[in-house]
Parts: C-alpha cells; sequence; structure tokens
C-alpha cells in the first residue's frame, strides 16, 4: 500500500468520523430521540408497570400480552432500547454543547465592532441622522448613553479619508447564550440522573457481578446468595413488606421474569399500621409506627412514615407505599347448596391455602383477601330487579377498595362491615373467585347475605341475594334448602298444603292438587327429569342443564300445556308452589324445635326472595357457600425503600433546565452599533440594531434609541 493511498484511507475515515459525530450531534436527531422517549413514557404510563403476566394475558389476550412482552412494554423504563435511547440522547447533547460551547463563549466576549459600515445597511432595523458633534465626542457621548441604560460598550476609532470616524459596538441580553448550555446540560444531567436511578446499576451486577434473578419461591431466608445485592449497592428501589409486630431487612427487587434480594444496612420494625378512611370508604392516610434498628451502631430510632412524608436513614429512603394483609386468620361456615352437602367450619390464613374433599372431588381453598371495611352506595335503592344473576348491589358491581357497589346518583354512603374473598380450585386447576359480606344488607326492603362471585379477575362480581331470617342470619334458608332435598318433608308440605287448601269432603280435589304440588315441588327441587322436548331447548338452540329451580318449571310448562293457556297454569302453578315452600318452611322450623312463622309481610318478604334464591341457587358453581364467621384481622405496610444518588443530580438539571428556558424564552439578545463619520456639519451617524427575535418590543426599543441617540423625533 503506498502512502497516497494510505493517506486516503486516513482522510475517508476521518470524513466518516467526522460524518458521524455531526450526525450523532445534530438537533434533529436529538429531537428524534427526546420524541421516542416521549413516545415510550406515555406507554409506560398507560399500562401498569411490573405486573404479574398473567394480568396482562386477562387484559390483552394471550397474542397480544406476548407481542407486547417481547418489547418490554411492560418494564419501559429498565428496557435496553429505552437505556440505549437514554444514553444515545446524553452522547447526541453532549456532542452539540462541546461544539456550540466554544463558539458561543466566543460569540459572548466578542463585541463585532469591525462590522464595516455597508454591513449596517442590511439591518432591518437602521437609521440615519445629522449630529452637529465632532465624531470622537458624539461618541463618547453615546457611549455613556448605553452604559447607563445596562448595555455594554466598545468604541473604536478607525482613519478614513475624510478624517478620523468613530464605531460605537454595544450589546445586551448576553445571558440567552447561557440559556442554550444551560438548557441542553440540564437535558444531560436529567438523563444521567435516570440512568444512575434507574435499573442500569442492579442490571450491570447481574452483567458483571455474578448475580442472578431469582424465579423461585418460598422464604426469603431461604434464597441463595447470588440472588442478594449487597448493602453497598449504589442504587436501587425495592418494595418491603412488613407485618405489625415484625421485622424486616431485605427488600424486593421486581426484575423480568423474578426478583432480586436488596440487603439494607437496617432493619425496619413495624409497630402499629394506621389507615383513616373518607366517607366514600377511599383511604385518607396512610401511616406507619416504625422502628428503624441500625445494624453497625444497634441505635434504634423511632420514627412515623406518611404518604409524602418519607423517612431517611444512612441515604435510604422509606416511603409509605400502600398497605397489605398481614396474614389474618379467618374462619369461615359452610352454607350447603347441593344434596349431599353438609355443613362445616374452617379456619385459614388470608395467602395461604386449604384442600376440601367429599370423597370424589378434590378442591383447594385459597383465602385471597379480608376486608373489614366495605363502604356501599345505596341511594334509589327502592324497587329494582330481582333477579340476582344481573343485579349485583345497585346497578354495575365493580370491586374497588371492597366497594361492590358503583352508582352516578346521589350517594347514600354506609359501612356494610367485614367481606371475605376466596377462591375453590378443582383438581384440573380452574379456580372461581367468590366474595361474600360477612354482615346482611337491607336491599329493596328485605335484608339480605351477597353471596358474589366471578369467572375471571377482569369480570365484575355477580351476587346472589340469600334473604336473612328473624335473627339477621342465614339459618332459615339454609333449613329450607336442606328441606328442599328430602323427600319426605316435601311430601309433607304437599299433604299439608293440600289439607289447608281444600275444603274437607273433597277427596278427588285434594288428590288432585296434591298431584299438582308434587310435580311442582319435585321439578323446582330439581328431583323429576324433565321431558325430553324440555330440555332439548328447541328452534336449533342447544340442550338446556336444568338442575332445578323456576327455570325447570318454566321448560315444563312450555312443554307441557299449550302457548293459550299457558299463562293462566303458569300463575296457578307458581301459586302452589310458594304455597308448598312456605309448608316446607314451616316443617323445616318445626323440626329445629322453633316456633312457626306468622303470616305477616316480614314472611312474605322473607318467602318472595327465598324462592328467588333457592332458584338461582341451582346455578351456583359451588356445593356450597362459605360465609365469613369470625376473623383476626393483621395488618402489613408496604415500604418503598429507594437509594438514589441520581436524585439530587435531576434536581440540579431541572433547576438548570428552568433557568435555561426562562434565558431562552424571556431574555432577548440585542447588539447595537452608531457608525460617527466626520462631515462638515459634524458627523454622520449610521445605526442599526440586531435582535435574535422580531418583537414589538424590539420596533419599540428602536424607535427610543433613534430618539436617545441619534436625536431624531419618533
Amino acid at each position: 500500500m503506498t502512502a497516497s493511498t494510505q493517506g486516503l484511507e486516513l482522510q475517508n475515515g476521518s470524513r466518516r468520523w467526522a460524518a458521524l459525530v455531526e450526525l450523532l450531534s445534530s438537533m434533529r436527531f436529538a429531537i428524534a430521540l427526546l420524541t421516542v422517549i416521549c413516545i415510550a413514557s406515555v406507554i409506560g404510563t398507560v399500562v401498569k408497570q411490573a405486573e404479574p403476566y398473567n394480568n396482562y394475558v386477562n387484559q390483552f389476550g394471550p397474542f397480544w400480552a406476548e407481542v407486547f412482552g417481547s418489547a418490554h412494554l411492560f418494564t419501559v423504563y429498565s428496557a435496553w432500547w429505552f437505556l440505549l435511547i437514554l444514553a444515545f440522547l446524553v452522547v447526541s447533547t453532549s456532542l452539540c454543547i462541546a461544539r456550540n460551547t466554544p463558539k458561543i463563549l466566543a460569540d459572548f466576549k466578542a463585541y463585532k465592532e469591525n462590522i464595516r459600515e455597508q454591513s449596517l445597511k442590511a439591518f432591518p432595523h437602521r437609521a440615519q441622522g445629522e449630529l452637529a458633534e465632532a465624531p470622537q465626542a458624539a461618541a463618547h457621548r453615546i457611549g455613556q448613553q448605553l452604559l447607563g441604560a445596562g448595555w455594554k460598550v466598545r468604541l473604536q476609532s478607525r482613519t478614513t479619508p475624510q478624517g478620523e470616524g468613530w464605531m460605537v459596538a454595544a450589546k445586551k441580553g448576553a445571558a440567552n447564550k447561557w440559556g442554550y448550555i444551560a438548557a441542553h446540560s440540564a437535558i444531560v444531567l436529567v438523563c444521567v440522573g435516570g440512568l444512575l436511578d434507574g435499573d442500569l446499576m442492579v442490571r450491570a451486577q447481574t452483567w458483571f457481578n455474578g448475580k442472578q434473578i431469582f424465579e423461585g419461591g418460598g422464604m426469603i431466608a431461604d434464597v441463595p446468595a447470588q440472588h442478594r445485592l449487597s448493602t453497598s449497592n449504589p442504587t436501587f428501589r425495592g418494595n418491603l413488606l412488613v407485618t405489625e409486630g415484625t421485622a424486616s431487612s431485605t427488600a424486593i427487587l421486581s426484575q423480568p421474569g423474578g426478583v432480586l434480594l436488596q440487603e439494607l444496612p437496617f432493619s425496619v420494625e413495624l409497630k402499629k399500621f394506621i389507615v383513616e378512611y373518607y366517607d366514600t370508604g377511599m383511604p385518607r392516610l396512610f401511616a406507619s409506627e416504625i422502628v428503624i434498628h441500625d445494624r453497625e451502631t444497634g441505635e434504634q430510632i423511632p420514627a412515623r412514615v406518611e404518604v409524602n412524608h418519607p423517612v431517611f436513614h444512612r441515604g435510604i429512603a422509606i416511603y409509605q407505599s400502600s398497605f397489605d394483609d398481614g396474614g389474618s386468620r379467618v374462619k369461615l361456615q359452610a352454607v350447603p347448596f347441593t344434596r349431599g352437602a353438609r355443613p362445616f367450619e374452617v379456619e385459614g390464613t388470608i395467602g395461604g391455602s386449604t384442600q376440601l374433599s367429599n370423597g370424589d372431588q378434590q378442591m383447594t381453598l385459597e383465602y385471597t383477601a379480608l376486608r373489614v371495611i366495605n363502604v356501599e352506595n345505596f341511594a334509589g335503592n327502592a324497587g329494582g330487579g330481582t333477579d340476582v344473576r344481573k343485579v349485583d348491589l345497585r346497578e354495575a358491581v365493580e370491586s374497588r377498595l371492597g366497594s361492590a357497589h358503583k352508582t352516578t346518583t346521589e350517594k347514600t354512603l354506609r359501612n356494610v362491615g367485614p367481606s371475605v374473598t376466596y377462591k375453590l380450585r378443582d383438581s384440573a386447576g380452574q379456580a372461581i373467585e367468590y366474595h361474600n359480606y360477612m354482615l346482611p344488607v337491607e336491599l329493596d326492603g328485605q335484608r339480605v347475605f351477597l353471596l358474589g362471585l366471578r369467572e375471571t379477575p377482569q369480570d365484575p362480581f355477580r351476587y346472589l341475594r340469600v334473604p336473612a331470617d328473624e335473627n339477621d342470619a342465614m339459618d332459615g334458608f339454609a333449613r329450607l334448602r336442606a328441606a328442599l332435598d328430602d323427600p319426605q318433608l316435601r311430601a309433607e308440605a304437599v299433604r299439608r298444603y293440600a289439607v289447608q287448601s281444600v275444603e274437607s269432603g273433597r277427596t278427588d280435589l285434594a288428590q288432585a292438587l296434591a298431584a299438582s304440588a308434587t310435580r311442582a315441588l319435585a321439578l323446582f327441587a330439581g328431583a323429576e327429569r324433565l321431558p325430553a322436548e324440555a330440555a332439548a331447548g328447541g328452534n336449533g338452540q342447544p340442550p338446556r342443564e336444568l338442575k332445578g329451580g323456576l327455570q325447570a318449571v318454566s321448560a315444563f310448562l312450555e312443554t307441557s300445556v299449550p302457548a293459550d293457556e299457558r299463562e293462566r297454569a303458569s300463575e296457578v302453578l307458581v301459586r302452589i308452589l310458594n304455597g308448598t315452600l312456605f309448608e316446607l318452611l314451616q316443617l323445616s322450623r318445626e323440626k329445629a324445635g322453633l316456633a312457626p312463622l306468622p303470616r305477616d309481610d316480614a314472611t312474605q318478604r322473607f318467602m318472595t326472595q327465598a324462592v328467588i334464591s333457592l332458584s338461582d341457587s341451582f346455578f351456583y358453581p359451588a356445593p356450597m357457600a362459605l360465609t365469613l364467621k369470625d376473623f383476626t384481622h393483621v395488618q402489613a405496610s408496604v415500604f418503598q425503600v429507594a437509594r438514589a444518588p441520581g436524585k439530587t443530580i435531576v434536581y440540579l438539571g431541572c433547576l438548570l433546565l428552568i433557568l435555561g428556558v426562562f434565558a431562552m424564552l424571556y431574555v432577548r439578545e440585542r447588539r447595537v452599533w452608531v457608525w460617527l463619520a466626520p462631515n462638515a456639519q459634524g458627523a454622520q451617524a449610521s445605526l442599526a440594531l440586531s435582535t435574535n427575535r422580531k418583537t414589538l418590543d424590539a420596533d419599540h426599543e428602536f424607535d427610543l434609541l433613534k430618539t436617545q441617540l441619534l436625536q431624531v423625533k419618533p
């Protein structure tokens, strides 16, 4: 390779390097990066970050959840491409500052007094005038006037064919140039601070320090050392859950696919968690009474952590993030809904599980949540629907901080007491979630227990209303449900109803009524099979699975009674069914050693709701409902612990950004030149004004300068 070829390659390499630097330091490239960062930040704000993957599958579906997950949209701020864009933005802005700062500093010092006379005629703001003074005297006078007005001035004398001329050069508003440097430096500082306080340092330890993301489960104390970060970790942000009466010194850092454990130089003991509520049921105050146990000195420091009022110790901030259940104990009472089921009690801990079995079917009871306060809206609860498969507490039922009732009408708020949430998972792993209230609430003039369920987490809870008896308990309904499954009690209820409804001596009528009542009650109880055509569905519909209830009675009428007689027959059959069910209720009370219920309005309301609840209980997906009988509430506080050395850098960057934007927007850089050429009368003056923005203020200022310096009337 010849020397000329080598020189040519070096020259081409230098050109390519210069082109790359030019691209990186260009304003368009920086704006493009800022645009991408803004779009990513919007995505990170709209889409909840670092949620369990199943939540995204339920929200977006399996396909889009996979697509969004592969693009790291669920962890935008720690995604490799987001950190790379931030790094490029830092490099681009730094190169831009490095390229332009020397020019800005040189321009900041220069007065440009060597400008030619002919160049002054090209400025938009220009004027000429005759002065009776000599050029030197006029130059000193004009210079003093500009100095008095806050301008920086420099005088220059020039030799011309007509004699000695003078140039007055002045400038004002040079802080506008500093605004450019401050604003661009602010972007660099904010990005650097964000990188320092972000996930970059933690990622670096997994890349270069042998740390691994933990993907398993179990006790925190059993996690190996390769999944733990030391107390000297320069930056981190994690969550610390502490139960009342306990202490913790290990924070959990969420990572894609798992977690890392961060050891703290102290432990946090939770003495008491305090939560106060608004009338709406929304939390008003989170506060934690804690004691910080310093490992190095053994010092115990009491403190109080509130939302927006963190506690700092050894450079680590302790924020009040939220609260959770700390392992409350609950006792549940099973209310049977199917034939053969028996009542029982079960105890467990929130977050735990219990195995249930009826011999053939194995189920897992998972204790999900306990809420001791549920504030509901009962505005306008008169009337309303009676189909409990469609009617929740009032209109649309949504679970938000325990509130199952949401409305846009005038609010009547009332605390309805505790509730428990649990899941029943079958042997195949399929689970249905239940949400049951401990105490009855009054709806449509009847006190009812609310038993909610939903098949998927994104669905609202649907509630079954179970009427409360005269003792505000569910025992009356449970006895009636059990009696409905007893053939002997059904037969006795039919006999009593027939005897009471038919005059003595009308044996044939009593037998016919008894036969109709027996069939109606058997259909309602699901003890009699429907005709094949009744279960077929008809009109191309799929076969119906009718276990009992009013739906089975309705299907029987549709196939057994002519259409023109169906309405009258249904009224008679429903009247017979209500009568036999009332007798069945009295029999169940008699069997339990209780006095019969009077035939009053309260009993009528109970029976009306009981018939609907019994009918809907056949569609309840579990053989029993588990109601909250007793509980021991244990609170836990969730703290966010953070060591953020980049916070000060970000604050400095924000301050510089404010100053820089203010300087660029509100400080106008202006330059004034006055050329004074000698003539017979004294001096010929040429005035020019340069400004970086054309505004009405610039026009006004130029008129003022003409009047003061050239003595030209406006």
